[in-house]
């Protein structure tokens, strides 16, 4: 305890990092009172009465939870940076198919600048379609639209909608700036951490009676986030040798020995944002049933606690992994700059043959990935079935969990890195989670 409190003392004694962090907070606390403000004219007390009901979708409480409530309060930024995400996927999967794209992707800081450019101008104009269907179909259907609507009402409410988004954008990218982590990431995490303390006092409410059920919950939720950290931070190192090069008498470069690390879980979150995505799809072209019982189509896509409904989730987040992974990971360019830099694998011929060779390696270890991360989407529907509540079983696996222990892990790297830098002792000295990374480790991350 006494190493521990040291060590907060060190960081306290960094000014920049104390400044780095102590902006980071301001700036979260910005965002969270902004998923406060509710949108001019809306009934915020028929939200209210609506909202108890509990009767909110999958794709609802989703929303819901990366938003830390802006989406469920209707506020500025009930659409939070979801656009933003979305808009940077498919710069993503346009960088696989149009060759403009693939040009700015190897221009390096400019072309970077320009990708950013237009993932901005997209996000507006997701926002400026997203924000009409918000207010009609959430808005709308809650019986919180004022009573006087007209024109101007919508004109005005998309547009700020449109602002709240693309400000909750800015503060994202300052606190990647100038904060510390990841601010895009950082602030879905707060809004996802935010309703955590009133999920976990409404399971011990229910539980109160039964304290081993309290006790047992705790520790399954340690363990699954044990287990996270575990597959979030496990790579397969590759043995890299580099060649000895001699100019004339001199030796430019010793041969040395080093590790190309590819991730067990490179595709990260995508998978499950995919596959939930693609899941709701079929509920919202069916809605209309909704009224009438539903189709069977409609009533099994919506229960996201069937079976039918999990096996196809995780059979889609498997396809995903995949897919995702061969989008972040090429083969071809990782074996063309190895040969470029004078590197090969020990036993394996440079070119095709290490193409290959990583090719097949990352297939193997993306199977037992991909089944982590199908195993982690549908544990909460299993924690829902050994009857815990609805809010804090979201907890125990799925986007939530996954967001929030790679965005702490990625921060504490960072805040390691300061104090190692400054010759003092690590937040994690002992773990094998580092914040000294080296550069092939960075490359993989």
């Amino acid at each position: 305890m006494k190493k521990l409190l040291q060590n907060f003392k060190n960081i306290w004694k960094v000014e920049e990092l104390r400044q780095r962090i102590l902006l980071t907070l301001l700036l979260v606390l910005v965002y969270r009172v902004g998923s406060f403000i509710i949108l001019p004219g809306v009934n915020y007390d028929a939200l209210v009465a609506s909202n108890a009901k509990g009767d909110a979708n999958a794709l609802e409480s989703l929303l819901s939870l990366f938003s830390g409530g802006g989406f469920t309060n209707a506020s500025v930024m009930a659409l939070g940076i979801m656009p933003y995400i979305s808009a940077s996927i498919i710069m993503q999967l346009l960088g696989m198919a149009v060759p403009a794209v693939q040009k700015m992707q190897m221009e390096g800081e400019s072309g970077r600048k320009k990708i950013n450019n237009y993932t901005r101008i997209l996000t507006i104009v997701i926002c400026g379609l997203q924000a009409p269907s918000y207010l009609t179909l959430w808005v709308g259907n809650k019986g919180a639209l004022p009573l006087d609507v007209n024109t101007f009402w919508w004109i005005q409410s998309t547009l700020t909608m449109i602002a709240g988004s693309m400000f909750a954008v800015w503060l994202g990218e300052r606190i990647t700036d100038k904060g510390i982590g990841n601010g895009i990431s950082l602030l879905i995490t707060v809004g996802i951490i935010s309703r955590l303390p009133q999920a976990f006092f409404a399971e011990i409410g229910f539980s109160s009676n039964n304290l081993i059920k309290i006790v047992l919950e705790i520790v399954a939720f340690m363990v699954i986030v044990l287990c996270t950290i575990l597959i979030v931070q496990g790579v397969r190192k590759i043995p890299i040798n580099t060649a000895k090069r001699i100019a004339g008498s001199r030796a430019t470069a010793q041969g040395a020995r080093s590790y190309l690390p590819i991730k067990v879980n490179a595709s990260g979150v995508m998978p499950i944002i995919f596959a939930q995505a693609i899941m709701t799809i079929p509920v919202m072209i069916f809605a209309s049933t909704a009224a009438q019982g539903g189709n069977f189509i409609q009533r099994t896509m919506g229960d996201v606690y069937g079976i039918p409904y999990n096996v196809l989730l995780a059979i889609l987040i498997i396809l995903f992994t995949y897919f995702y992974t061969a989008i972040m990971i090429n083969p071809r360019k990782i074996a063309d700059d190895l040969k470029r830099g004078g590197s090969f694998i020990p036993g394996v011929r440079p070119g095709e043959e290490t193409a290959e060779y990583i090719d097949d390696l990352v297939s193997r270890i993306t199977f037992p990935g991909s089944l982590f991360l199908a195993l982690i989407a549908i544990i909460p529907a299993i924690a829902h079935v050994a009857g815990i509540t609805s809010g804090f079983e979201q907890f125990f696996g799925g986007t939530s969990l996954l967001i929030m222990v790679g965005v702490v892990l990625d921060t504490l790297q960072q805040i390691e890195s300061y104090l190692l830098n400054r010759h003092m002792d690590g937040l994690m000295e002992g773990s094998r989670v580092r914040g000294r990374r080296t550069p092939e480790e960075i490359m993989g991350y």
